[in-house]
């Protein structure tokens, strides 16, 4: 119902580049040009303009994004009521997208689920960073995203994307099994000073929830390894090399000879977990089920690596 190219508009909006516009709708980039142009001049009103080897957006054509916005959640709630009027209608598509451990914790498990119900339902999952996924959404190639709310995560537009919160997670330590600390049931992150520690590389969202964390205790934690995935952490804790910040959702190998550590108090640093999608699509009956398995997952997932 609504013109495509304004989906092309809105998506080089958030992306900023014609070259990030077609990575991300899957064009090429003379495409995308072609299209931005072809659509200014439908309009008679010119909604970008050069900007050194690249294009920008006019003050018209920002004004058109934004109040776009409301003209693309209405029809996305117009389209929900007709979906959900048609008793008859098969489902069809479902697009998820999130981090990696919300693609082995709560993605695959859903989609399975979903699946079992609806047998016609086709299921397509990507796996991306939470400015990637934001654009995915505006972009009309995800239908829902789980991101990790941080300060280093791009701002979302609220105009264009609700956010629906799944579950606080909170970060364990894991130790190796010989650590002092191992059989502890909570533990200060103060008490951790002393160790050598296993973490994200700098200008990653996890050194930054890292960084954080001990500057909210006053301590100076001593990094000494620099692992991005959370397996290869794991590893190098159960080798002795060192003590990890872990999520709870993320399930331990059963054979690594590591522990998993609650940390107590108030500065015990916690991730939010999200869903976002676009306005006006929640209502969509098949939609509304997909979020609520993503809540009562992310629940159950907690619960099976909860420290006792």
């Amino acid at each position: 119902m609504l013109d495509h190219r304004l989906t092309v508009l809105r998506t080089f909006a958030a992306c900023g580049t014609v070259g990030a516009t077609a990575e991300t709708l899957g064009y090429s980039a003379s495409a995308v040009s072609a299209q931005l142009r072809e659509y200014q001049r439908a309009l008679g009103i010119r909604l970008v303009v050069k900007d050194g080897r690249g294009l920008r957006l006019t003050a018209s054509g920002a004004t058109l994004v934004e109040r776009a916005d409301e003209l693309v959640s209405a029809w996305e709630r117009i389209y929900s009521e007709i979906r959900n009027a048609d008793e008859d209608a098969a489902p069809a598509l479902l697009r998820l997208g999130g981090f990696s451990t919300a693609t082995a914790s709560l993605l695959s498990p859903v989609a399975a689920r979903l699946k079992e119900r609806h047998a016609l339902l086709d299921v397509h999952i990507v796996e991306a960073d939470p400015a990637r996924c934001v654009d995915l959404l505006v972009a009309e190639r995800l239908d829902i995203a789980v991101i990790v709310a941080m300060q280093t995560t791009p701002g979302i537009n609220d105009g264009a994307l609700e956010q629906i919160t799944l579950v606080d997670d909170p970060l364990d330590v894991i130790v190796p099994a010989g650590h002092p600390l191992a059989d502890r049931e909570a533990v200060s992150l103060e008490e951790f000073a002393g160790d050598h520690w296993i973490t994200d590389r700098p200008g990653t969202p996890y050194r930054a929830l890292f960084v954080t964390a001990f500057t909210a205790v006053g301590v100076t934690p001593r990094v000494v390894h620099q692992v991005s995935d959370w397996g290869s952490q794991e590893s190098l804790v159960s080798n002795g090399l060192g003590v990890a910040f872990v999520p709870r959702l993320m399930r331990l190998s059963s054979d690594s000879g590591v522990r998993r550590v609650p940390l107590t108090g108030a500065t015990a640093p916690t991730r939010r977990v999200l869903a976002v999608l676009r306005r006006g699509t929640r209502t969509h009956r098949l939609f509304s089920e997909a979020l609520g398995s993503l809540t009562e997952t992310a629940l159950y997932a907690q619960s099976l690596t909860t420290p006792r």
